[in-house]
């Protein structure tokens, strides 16, 4: 059985960024129940070098549509850099869940032997789809998904791993 490039990505960036919606769901009713400031929460980060968790959030989310859009070869959508909230949050990832939904699989037809390029501190790579997406965009997208969950954490929400990786049959 092979795996295609649109298999590989666009489902998983979908569940995963719904179990970030419930996250973040959970976020928010732990502030509102007056265990936590919202905007400290947004604020929070796991040490002083790092981004905060309105920030890991964003990234993850744009790594996923990023990702997805570059092996689609489209131009992804431009989200609106609006005040940190968590409302905002769900809106953004309410629009990239539309985004992967919208694209075609068959726009990931040779994508693994396709070119795909990105800067990383003025340095410009450029790899195979396949490379791309299992060396670069999944690991990115996994790492701020991971930061936002463990900022939560550490700020007293209450999550499990459950949360984190969301139902069997998601």
């Amino acid at each position: 059985m092979s795996l295609s490039i649109h298999e590989a990505c666009v489902p998983v960036f979908v569940r995963m960024l719904q179990n970030l919606a419930r996250i973040l769901e959970k976020a928010a009713t732990h502030a509102e129940s007056g265990k936590a400031d919202p905007a400290t929460l947004l604020a929070s980060r796991l040490h002083p070098d790092m981004y905060p968790l309105a920030q890991q959030a964003k990234i993850a989310i744009d790594a996923a549509v990023g990702g997805a859009a570059s092996l689609a070869q489209v131009e992804p959508p431009a989200f609106a850099e609006a005040e940190d909230s968590f409302p905002a949050l769900q809106d953004r990832i309410r629009g990239a869940i539309a985004f992967l939904g919208a694209l075609e699989p068959s726009r990931f037809e040779g994508a693994e032997g396709c070119a795909a390029s990105w800067s990383h501190r003025g340095t410009a790579i450029s790899v195979g789809g396949a490379q791309y997406l299992l060396n670069h965009a999944m690991p990115k997208f996994y790492f701020h998904l991971t930061m936002a969950y463990a900022i939560l954490r550490h700020e007293g929400v209450a999550l499990r791993k459950g949360d984190y990786m969301g139902k069997a049959e998601d």
